[in-house]
């Protein structure tokens, strides 16, 4: 009779703030373990190895492997994946590894075999795969400069829509009210300096929810802000048709999407005129559940 611990599947989702780790064997979880992402750092190849390495022995010691695949937050192009992947399989010697961007486990973790992942949360990206089966990331471009429909960034374009607003001589709307009220401001002019000083992307992201209030309070402002976001989400998923991805499913993740409903109606409606095609999926598992069917696709050739 076969060793249940033989030829174990190990899938990793290594996320910006925590790592889950879930082993099966046919189709029994052996292990299903959340740690902190601290120590994290995928531009060092041979620390992010030493990271998974440690994570998998801690986990599973003594257990026989037979696949590993890892969704490795920060490797954000082919040849980050692929440099890990030799690391990590160097390391692990004759077990069988895969490393994938973190978002590129939302669509098998759909269920599917080809298609675009959004995520839009603390960051915001679309990944999806070419005709040729290369890597195409577009956007996360992080929370200073880009991210927008992510929480940081729609915290930074309410507060550029407030001073547009006070640039053309309006009175502060419900949006500006609530902003200067959080930042204990008096004047919206004070607003960029407030934002300066508690620079981040979690310090503007757990203001996100500001918007969202707003907009349910009827602010014009916050409606602007909302469908600008919406706008640019579903810009990714156009970039992604222009590159010959596969863009007839759209797996989207991420606790703002995914938790606010006003967001993900607005972008479905743009969705709809760039790609009337393409089909919605919410992400409704965990993004592991994704990796661990790449590790069982690594097994099965």
């Amino acid at each position: 009779m076969p060793d249940l611990f033989s030829g174990v599947r190990v899938g990793i989702d290594v996320g910006g703030t925590k790592t889950h780790l879930r082993a099966v064997r046919g189709g029994q979880v052996l292990a299903d373990r959340v740690v902190s992402s601290e120590g994290w750092r995928p531009a060092d190849t041979a620390s992010a190895a030493a990271f998974l390495t440690d994570l998998i022995a801690t986990t599973l010691p003594d257990v026989a492997l037979g696949a590993v695949a890892v969704g490795a937050h920060g490797c954000d192009s082919a040849r980050a994946c692929e440099a890990l992947e030799a690391e990590l399989a160097r390391r692990l010697r004759t077990v069988k590894c895969l490393v994938r961007n973190d978002a590129e486990l939302l669509v098998p973790a759909c269920g599917l075999t080809a298609g675009v992942g959004v995520v839009a949360g603390t960051g915001s990206v679309a990944v999806g795969r070419d005709r040729w089966g290369e890597p195409v990331f577009i956007g996360g471009w992080g929370w200073l400069i880009g991210d927008e429909g992510s929480a940081p960034g729609l915290l930074r374009e309410a507060v550029r829509a407030t001073m547009a607003a006070r640039d053309r001589g309006d009175a502060p709307d419900l949006l500006a009210i609530m902003l200067m009220h959080s930042y204990d401001v008096a004047e919206v002019a004070d607003l960029p300096e407030a934002l300066a000083a508690e620079a981040g992307a979690a310090n503007w992201g757990r203001r996100a929810e500001l918007v969202f209030e707003a907009l349910h309070g009827g602010s014009v402002l916050a409606r602007t802000v909302v469908d600008d976001a919406a706008v640019s989400l579903a810009s990714l998923v156009r970039g992604m048709a222009a590159r010959d991805v596969d863009v007839r499913d759209i797996v989207l993740a991420g606790g703002v999407i995914l938790n606010q409903p006003s967001l993900f109606d607005a972008f479905d409606h743009k969705l709809k005129t760039i790609a009337p095609l393409s089909t919605v999926h919410r992400l409704a598992v965990d993004p592991v559940v994704g990796a661990v069917r790449l590790a069982e696709r690594l097994v099965a050739g």
